[in-house]
């Protein structure tokens, strides 16, 4: 795709792929769940057109990079030594560098800042605002209790429940099914009735997602299987606890914070008060300049709103530049 060069690195024990282009300071782009590298392809042509160079790679379990077969495989440490060791191979004198994350590519941005903070220049994150380490308040648990046993993120936990659901609605319906989600509800995924009607229901396609979009994300997910980016979920309770010693730690890197109006997580409980309340986003994150909220968008804000983020983007980090 247009001079976007692939390559495999050895990182924390993994081979991991690596989408790349441009020359400049590094900006390393974190994708989410379904998604791969590839969610960045509009980023990583623009940020390289502008001086910039742009690194997706695929996140542990996802795509081209080996997936680990152990649960315990994919916990908020293991996320973070895949990109340190990444950063290590990519930049010299480990240098820091702009970090941008959609979804779990958010979640993972945020820990990188808690955890090596020596690495991270600025930051943007889309989607999903930073979670206050809290090892008495397991994530999971708190979203039974709001939404009950069919709320998508609890239906994950089970080790082979929800990969054989998959399994039965296919991969294109599935992906088709994900991506198209733009109802800002909980998303439910009932036995028998995901995504809240018949299985046989034709998804269209937004317009920002093309059949041909679909067809990359398919082929690989039909080799990989979902069990990969699944088990991130299957340690939100457990990153909880082993995040314990960083209780009551800020977010010292400046940020930016972009959410759609019509994003799943923009309506989670309690999300808007903690984004919008002095006492609570801004608390954790000091150095958080700006707060955008798109309206009429949806959860997957980079690539339907591609022109605006990349942008946005490239403002904030010239700041720094």
């Amino acid at each position: 795709m247009e001079g976007i060069e692939h390559r495999t690195v050895n990182v924390n024990g993994i081979n991991m792929h690596v989408a790349e282009k441009g020359k400049g300071p590094l900006i390393l782009f974190l994708h989410g769940f379904p998604e791969l590298w590839y969610s960045w392809r509009h980023q990583i042509l623009a940020l390289a057109s502008l001086g910039y160079r742009a690194v997706a790679p695929d996140l542990r379990g996802y795509g081209d990079t080996d997936i680990p077969d152990s649960i315990g495989s994919y916990t908020c440490f293991h996320l973070v030594g895949d990109l340190i060791a990444l950063l290590d191979a990519m930049t010299v004198d480990q240098e820091k560098v702009f970090v941008v994350g959609h979804d779990w590519g958010a979640i993972i941005a945020w820990y990188l800042c808690l955890l090596r903070p020596d690495r991270v220049k600025a930051l943007v994150n889309l989607s999903v605002p930073y979670l206050r380490v809290d090892p008495t308040k397991k994530l999971v648990d708190a979203w039974r209790a709001a939404y009950g046993n069919d709320y998508y993120i609890c239906r994950f936990q089970e080790p082979r429940e929800i990969e054989a659901d998959f399994a039965q609605i296919g991969t294109e319906k599935l992906m088709k099914e994900l991506l198209a989600y733009r109802v800002p509800g909980p998303l439910l995924f009932p036995k028998g009735q995901p995504f809240g009607h018949p299985p046989e229901s034709p998804v269209l396609l937004p317009s920002w997602l093309s059949e041909e979009d679909v067809k990359y994300y398919v082929g690989k997910f039909e080799k990989t299987g979902f069990t990969g980016g699944v088990n991130y979920y299957r340690n939100l309770n457990l990153n909880c606890e082993l995040l314990a010693p960083w209780v009551g730690s800020q977010i010292k890197e400046p940020v930016k914070f972009l959410i759609g109006d019509q994003d799943l997580v923009y309506h989670m409980p309690g999300i808007k008060d903690y984004i919008h309340n002095e006492g609570g986003f801004k608390k954790d994150v000091p150095l958080l300049e700006e707060v955008v909220v798109m309206e009429g968008v949806a959860h997957f804000i980079n690539q339907e709103k591609a022109d605006e983020i990349n942008n946005h983007i490239f403002n904030f980090f010239q700041k720094f530049f």
